[in-house]
């Protein structure tokens, strides 16, 4: 555990990078449970309907919006001996194993209420633990594509965690099922056994940067809307979102339409999500390597495409052809691995360019500004699709029998929504221009800079006395 000098253009070893990215297998299983299962447990298994479910999402993340602004810029003003941002990730941990456990363990007989006070427990505690773990991300690399490759390694060590959670039902041969009410209980300890492991591996093995600053630590309201307000970041944050509604709409349909659309059992199911997040593993490197050739914004272009037709192309395989499906769900995964990955790369690069101009480090707040897309994009969808589904005459209940108007409806959710929105994402690159030639000119500088303001901290060893103790 150590707090280190900043430094740029290093390159981290595989090992402290695989400590510190060890940290998204909790993460990648939970988002994985809210984003697919929660939903239908509490719609399903608890009898808590549609309208109300999307609603109470929505709402929570509404006010959760103001708690990341808060967090990242508390973030931004810490200092400590034991670091800025490993200090808030082990903040954040009790938060959210407490929220596991009420959320995966509810009451018999709970309503809405009781779901939104969890939920907004939950949701405090994964802002505290992610924006600090990726804050901490572009602290310990500095390189413009070092980022990228770091960015993968997170990537790809938590589809390995979402990946081994659908796998519990062969591996339990079937006793956990994370598509059955009843296995809810025995996940949320799995989780929570989860959430301390790594949390020692990423605390005692990664280092902190903590780089000299030009300005003292003050509320500045001006600059930090400057920060959020340049072309470069709207383009970032609209772009996150709409990448994040994408792919993200069909997470609530998703059990829903293999199920009753695509024709395929409960386990079945939830074993088609392996192809589908798997992919992240060869398809965040394979980004990450086309990212050196084309620059990031363009590689997230090229990526958009490609996802709008492998989405279109699983639409069009017949219902019940397993292996078809498959293959159409890794395709969909590979392309989708891009969007995260090269959007929170290209934050970091902004918050250089931030930091230069301004003196200050400023990721915290920029981070809390994408994670905050992510949030208001997951209730977006959540509240918007559910009530098209019961619009439709989509009935959620378990084992209940639709019509065919319905059975479409769902169908047209699943397919039209993720490409438009994917696509209007991708066209918010155009015209952008912090490349890798532009980040490499700020990097040059802020390292000239933090030469400089080191050298002035130490001489005053050599000799020097000052003013205010001479006579």
């Amino acid at each position: 555990m150590s707090t280190i000098p900043a430094a740029s253009g290093s390159r981290l070893s595989t090992p402290v990078i695989f400590a510190f990215a060890s940290a998204a297998i909790p993460a990648a299983a939970l988002g994985l449970v809210l984003g697919v299962y929660m939903p239908r447990f509490f719609a399903s298994h608890l009898h808590i309907g549609l309208l109300a479910v999307g609603g109470a999402v929505a709402t929570v993340r509404l006010i959760d919006v103001f708690f990341d602004i808060v967090i990242g810029w508390g973030m931004d003003r810490t200092r400590t001996r034991f670091g800025r941002y490993r200090l808030w990730y082990v903040l954040g941990m009790p938060i959210l194993m407490l929220a596991v456990y009420e959320l995966f363990n509810p009451p018999a007989g709970v309503g809405v209420g009781y779901l939104m006070i969890w939920l907004l427990v939950m949701y405090a505690g994964i802002s505290i633990s992610t924006l600090a773990h990726q804050a901490w991300a572009a602290n310990i690399a500095t390189d413009y594509h070092e980022r990228s490759r770091v960015m993968g390694w997170m990537q790809a060590v938590g589809i390995f965690g979402a990946v081994c959670l659908l796998l519990t039902p062969l591996l339990s041969h079937g006793l956990i099922d994370p598509a059955k009410g009843s296995s809810m209980s025995t996940l949320g300890w799995i989780v929570m056994a989860t959430i301390p492991l790594t949390t020692l591996l990423v605390v005692a093995f990664t280092p902190e940067r903590m780089a000299a600053e030009t300005k003292k630590q003050a509320f500045a309201l001006g600059d930090y809307v400057r920060t959020v307000t340049r072309p470069t970041m709207l383009r970032l944050v609209l772009a996150d979102l709409l990448l994040t509604l994408g792919p993200g709409t069909t997470g609530p349909l998703y059990i829903f339409f293999f199920h009753d659309a695509k024709g395929f059992s409960p386990s079945v199911v939830s074993l088609l999500l392996i192809p589908y997040i798997g992919a992240g593993v060869l398809g965040a490197p394979f980004w990450a390597r086309v990212a050196k050739k084309f620059s990031k914004h363009r590689t997230l272009q090229i990526a958009a495409v490609c996802y709008a037709v492998a989405q279109t192309a699983l639409m069009a395989i017949p219902a019940g052809l397993l292996i078809p499906t498959s293959i159409g769900m890794f395709a969909v995964g590979f392309c989708a691995s891009a969007f995260l990955l090269l959007v929170r790369s290209m934050v970091a690069d902004y918050a250089d360019e931030m930091k230069l101009e301004q003196g200050q480090e400023r990721a915290g707040m920029l981070y809390a500004m994408v994670i905050l897309t992510q949030k208001v994009g997951s209730s977006i969808t959540v509240s918007i699709v559910f009530p098209i589904l019961a619009f439709v005459g989509y009935n959620a209940a378990e084992g209940a029998v639709n019509t065919p108007q319905a059975i479409t409806g769902l169908e047209m959710c699943y397919l039209f929504a993720p490409i438009v929105l994917v696509l209007v994402g991708a066209a918010m690159f155009f015209g952008y221009k912090l490349d890798d030639k532009r980040h490499a000119e700020i990097r040059a500088a802020l390292d000239q800079r933090e030469f400089e303001l080191a050298e002035a901290a130490v001489e005053p060893l050599s000799g020097t006395v000052p003013a205010t103790q001479k006579g």
